[in-house]
């Protein structure tokens, strides 16, 4: 099973990283790749077939990868990274939000849906009692042109 992306790909389609960001990337390649495709074992999808299947799926794959990666080289290691900050001088008033709170990796709803592995679901409540299963027909379209 060979990674999603590269650190070349990475500096391609993000930015050029310096040595220790390269370092990091080298390291979080695989882990992102993996996570990714257990994400989709979970919802029954082969990645790494859909991947080999079609070259377009390996791009979309591979800008996924290259998104997670760079978001996690964002987050600061040597002190909580906040997206948003406020201070007054008045009465010594100070406020912020994490970004990441623990610093760990996350891949975005958004990401998992562009790899297929989040999708919409359609369901039907049935309002007068009568059960017609789970059959994908129950949702039935009009065929008739009108």
């Amino acid at each position: 099973m060979a990674d999603f992306a590269t650190v070349n790909d990475i500096e391609a389609l993000w930015r050029p990283l310096s040595d220790s960001e390269k370092v990091r990337a080298e390291a979080l390649i695989p882990i992102v790749c993996d996570s990714l495709r257990e994400e989709a074992l979970r919802v029954g999808i082969d990645l790494d077939a859909e991947v080999a299947a079609r070259t377009s799926f390996a791009s979309v794959a591979k800008s996924v990868t290259v998104d997670v990666v760079a978001r996690t080289l964002q987050t600061s290691t040597s002190m909580d990274p906040m997206s948003q900050m406020s201070q007054t001088a008045g009465p010594y008033t100070f406020s912020g939000t994490f970004l990441n709170p623990g610093g760990g990796l996350f891949i975005k709803t958004s990401e998992l849906r562009r790899l297929g592995i989040r999708r919409q679901l359609k369901r039907t409540v049935d309002l007068f009692g009568f059960d017609q299963g789970t059959d994908d027909n129950a949702l039935s379209e009009d065929t008739d042109g009108a």
